[in-house]
Formats: structure tokens, C-alpha cells, sequence
């Protein structure tokens, strides 16, 4: 099963990582409120960025590696700065 890391950009400003076998269903949750605890209190106002992953585990490893980055490293990533 492939596995997707993204971020997404709240509606106030601040961005949020995960990940999910389904980017589309798991954003859908987030708008909802039934997605992470933090997204209920940030709601999502954009997916800012989606990037592949074979096997739950890299995801994992990615996601940790992306919450490392600064905001603006972040950005850079998403290709909006």
C-alpha cells in the first residue's frame, strides 16, 4: 500500500504534516473536524503539498524529518517561497 506525506496550510497560517493512504479522504476529514486533534481547532484552508511514499514506515520516517523544518524550509518544500 502506498503511503502519501503532505501539508497543509490552516486558515490561520500555521501548517500542519501527515500522512495518509488517501490524501483526498484524509483532507476531507480535516475540513470536517474528523481529522487530527490539531486541525479541529486550525481548520485546513489549502493542501499546500503531497509527496509519495512506499511503505508506511518511510512515510513515518519523512513526516518526522519534514516537522523538523523550519517554517520557511517547510515553504521552500512546498514550492510557495
Amino acid at each position: 500500500m502506498q503511503y502519501s506525506v503532505y501539508i497543509l496550510k490552516c486558515i490561520d497560517g500555521s501548517l500542519y504534516t501527515g500522512i495518509t493512504t488517501d490524501v483526498k479522504r484524509r483532507l476531507n476529514e480535516h475540513k470536517s473536524g474528523k481529522g487530527g486533534h490539531y486541525t479541529r481547532s486550525h481548520p485546513p484552508k489549502k493542501l499546500l503539498y503531497v509527496e509519495a511514499q512506499p511503505t508506511r514506515g518511510s512515510a513515518l520516517v519523512r513526516e518526522a524529518a519534514i516537522k523538523r523544518l523550519s517554517r520557511t524550509q517547510k515553504l521552500v518544500l512546498c514550492g510557495t517561497h
